[in-house]
């Protein structure tokens, strides 16, 4: 039994600092090589989440939602945590 690959970390267009792939391509090369979920985690925002949910399950995938955060460090304010997924 082979178990299907999926991306649990992935910035989409939507990620200001980081993010270059566009949605649309992202969730159809997905479907297409078929993997069964998708997760998106971009940057500090959930700017595209309703747009990535209404697509991954159009495309009949499950759609995991994420987001990389940063956290106020008392000790150091010049190096927030950051939290991812």
């Amino acid at each position: 039994m082979t178990v299907p690959f999926v991306h649990l970390r992935l910035h989409s267009e939507y990620s200001l600092v980081d993010g270059l792939v566009k949605l649309k391509s992202l969730v159809s090369t997905t479907a297409e090589r078929g993997m069964p979920a998708l997760a998106l985690t971009d940057e500090a925002n959930l700017f595209g989440l309703v747009k990535f949910y209404k697509a991954a399950q159009g495309a009949g995938l499950k759609p995991i939602i994420g987001s990389d955060l940063w956290l106020h460090n008392p000790h150091d304010e010049a190096h927030p945590y950051k939290v991812k997924d």
